[in-house]
């Protein structure tokens, strides 16, 4: 929270020295908004949300089976024979990395969720940033934010970008 007020500062102070140098024009978007109206953003949405859902349920389905397993381990154990115990820890150690590995293939990092919302979603997403860039550049907007979650910077005017100025402020880069 204190860097996120600590960054829309340094936003604000970086705007406010634009504007003093030279009046910056800049629009306020909100990418939510505008992708919540979008038909094939909302069907993409819609397919997400029920592959997510069903992927979900196999995982519970799985979880549950382990969960009796353990169960019937823990009534049975003093019962077992050693190799028997043994043999019973280990399906219940195979089932459980089993269970790990599916919830990190279906919602991991770059797992079958990611993959899918690359698939349907971003192409929607670059169709939004690609309209933002053509309405910054007709309309000569220096900066354009997006308010849907917290401040972001869509579009900046590359010629505002001091990036190397820093850099050889710091004696990163030669004139």
């Amino acid at each position: 929270m204190k860097l996120q007020k600590l960054f829309l500062l340094a936003v604000l102070m970086i705007s406010l020295s634009f504007t003093a140098q030279a009046q910056s024009k800049y629009a306020v978007i909100n990418t939510k908004y505008i992708l919540d109206r979008i038909p094939e953003y909302k069907e993409a949405d819609k397919k997400l949300k029920a592959l997510g859902d069903q992927w979900q349920q196999e995982i519970d389905e799985k979880q549950m089976v382990l969960d009796k397993m353990y169960k019937n381990y823990e009534a049975e154990q003093f019962m077992l024979s050693e190799d028997l115990r043994k043999k019973r820890e280990d399906e219940l150690f195979m089932k459980e990395k089993e269970l790990r590995d599916l919830q990190k293939k279906r919602f991991g990092y770059e797992g079958d969720l990611f993959k899918e919302r690359q698939k349907l979603v971003k192409p929607i997403q670059d169709r939004v940033y690609n309209a933002a860039q053509k309405m910054a550049t007709a309309r000569s907007y220096d900066f354009i934010l997006d308010k849907s979650e917290g401040i972001t910077i869509i579009f900046a005017d590359p010629k505002l970008d001091k990036s190397d100025d820093i850099l050889k402020e710091l004696g990163v880069i030669n004139n």
